[in-house]
């Protein structure tokens, strides 16, 4: 099993590059979603209220949606970087 530092390096070794990930959301529902880090975007320098990676989440960019979106990395179930599929089994 992979942990969640594990993943979230596995994401950003994407360096900006596209990538596919399915997760569970928070209402139990799988979501599938393209998305990349690195988009500047919107930014407007006040940051967050809390630091994502203290509950194991990641900020990306969903292309699908044109905003930022949290990713929780205990919940990923898929991911898919560079054409290489990666299944977990953390949930």
């Amino acid at each position: 099993m992979e942990s969640t530092q594990q993943i979230a390096e596995l994401i950003k070794g994407t360096k900006g590059k596209f990538f596919s990930v399915e997760f569970v959301k928070k209402d139990g529902s799988t979501r599938k979603m393209t998305a990349r880090l690195g988009v500047r975007k919107g930014i407007n320098g006040k940051g967050l209220a809390f630091n994502p990676a203290e509950k194991d989440l990641m900020v990306v960019w969903a292309t699908d949606k044109k905003n930022y979106r949290f990713i929780n990395l205990k919940t990923i179930t898929a991911l898919k970087v560079n054409g290489i599929v990666n299944n977990f089994n953390n949930i």
